[in-house]
């Protein structure tokens, strides 16, 4: 069966969201372009750590190219979306793999998003050999979102992504847990309830 890479260059929209309430929240990335929309579902910390590795990114191509880049500082208020996901979320596949990239010809970022595979191997070594095999074969690999973004649109998305992942149930003043909504057992209160 041949790879179904799902392309937008450039989208419409590309943005981090997320279905349910906080504490059972499920994360997508969800591009959209033409009329065609592409929703992938992925961990929250893998939200968390595109994002800030698209700031870095997109700063080393700022440091490296003396500012010449079209690369703003912070993302620009023009481009902002903070409306929700586009419904019906329809989740394609399971993130397992991602990439980043920067198009110096076209000043554009590549995001990929390669779906979750599962491979069975014996050894350690077997193990590497069968997931380099699958990162190389651009035919017949797992699904693939590919985004290529303005320096901008990349800002954005960013920020967005980071205001969804910090969206969530609040940290316990105590244990750093998440506090949830019918109360919490603090570790450091040895299993006590605080009294409101």
């Amino acid at each position: 069966m041949s790879r179904q890479v799902y392309l937008y260059d450039p989208p419409d929209r590309f943005v981090a969201g997320t279905v349910g309430l906080p504490g059972r929240r499920t994360f997508f990335l969800q591009a959209s372009a033409a009329g065609r929309v592409t929703s992938v579902a992925l961990e929250k910390t893998q939200v968390a750590a595109l994002a800030e590795r698209i700031d870095e990114l997109l700063d080393e191509v700022v440091r490296r190219t003396g500012g010449n880049a079209p690369v703003p500082a912070v993302a620009p208020s023009d481009v902002t979306d903070s409306a929700p996901l586009d419904a019906p979320v329809e989740e394609e596949f399971r993130v397992g793999t991602m990439a980043l990239a920067w198009d110096g010809d076209e000043q554009r970022m590549i995001v990929e998003a390669q779906a979750l595979v599962e491979l069975d191997a014996e050894t350690d070594e077997a193990l590497a050999d069968a997931e380099e095999r699958l990162l190389q074969d651009e035919e017949n690999g797992p699904p693939m979102l590919r985004v290529r973004l303005s320096g901008a649109q990349a800002r954005a998305f960013a920020k967005r992504a980071l205001d969804v992942v910090n969206a969530g149930r609040p940290p316990c003043p105590l244990c750093s847990l998440p506090l949830d909504p019918e109360g919490h057992v603090c570790p450091r209160q040895n299993g006590y309830r605080r009294g409101v």
